[in-house]
């Protein structure tokens, strides 16, 4: 019934409750994937905007401080509004959550050529959601792969508790800290194509790689989302 309503096969749900994500392929056409992907590096160029966790530096030799990743533009950007509730996602979320979703967070990340990887984690960490957890829609605004830093997941992992945390390797992750996960677990590569959407569960523990390459990017756009009838985000995250 859900599935239905959500485009979804009952297989792609299987595959969702057994692995934790998802990737809906092409969700979103060449044209509007390239309407997002000049809109953003459009805004970035301009400095800095509310939500920013750090400025811009133009001239910083860390390609993470160039292109500093983009938080809540939902708030003040009506594209990135717009594209948080866009219907074709709320129909996703709605039948991999099994009710409608509450949209929290939009997020844009320009990982240029050079940039650091993120340290396995998980986003409940930080959303703490109750009850339940949350999901991430994470749209692919270019070709990703392991070489420009695509995410990486450790499949099957949204059925293992909220992980304690430790202090992660900051000269490979721009992030401080990580996940400690049993020697020998599974870390996936997710490979996408742009236009394509990775929905994954809020306990799933993921990655990404570093980029590489000498002259790619790997930008995405992400919303995050909680069940309408959670009763409690963390701070960061409220007002929506």
């Amino acid at each position: 019934m859900i599935a239905n309503e959500a485009m979804l096969t009952d297989a792609d749900v299987q595959r969702y409750e057994r692995d934790g994500y998802l990737v809906v392929g092409q969700l979103f056409s060449p044209d509007e994937v390239a309407l997002y992907r000049d809109h953003f590096t459009q805004l970035r160029g301009q400095g800095s905007f509310p939500g920013d966790l750090v400025g811009v530096e133009p001239s910083s030799g860390d390609p993470l401080k160039r292109y500093p990743r983009m938080i809540h533009m939902h708030r003040w950007d009506e594209l990135s509004r717009g594209w948080l509730l866009d219907e074709r996602l709320r129909r996703v979320l709605a039948g991999l959550l099994g009710s409608d979703p509450y949209a929290v967070q939009t997020m844009l990340y320009f990982k240029p050529a050079g940039a650091r990887g993120q340290a396995l984690h998980q986003d409940q960490y930080f959303l703490r959601v109750q009850p339940g957890t949350c999901m991430a829609a994470w749209l692919a605004l270019d070709p990703c792969d392991v070489a420009n830093g695509c995410i990486q997941v450790v499949p099957g992992s949204h059925t293992w508790p909220l992980l304690c945390t430790e202090r992660a390797d900051t000269t490979a992750s721009f992030t401080d800290v990580t996940v400690p996960i049993p020697e020998g677990t599974e870390i996936r590569p997710v490979i996408m194509q742009a236009g394509d959407v990775l929905f994954f569960n809020g306990s799933l523990v993921h990655g990404s790689f570093p980029n590489t390459t000498a002259d790619r990017f790997r930008r995405s756009l992400i919303g995050h989302y909680i069940q309408g009838d959670a009763q409690q985000v963390s701070e960061f995250y409220f007002p929506a």
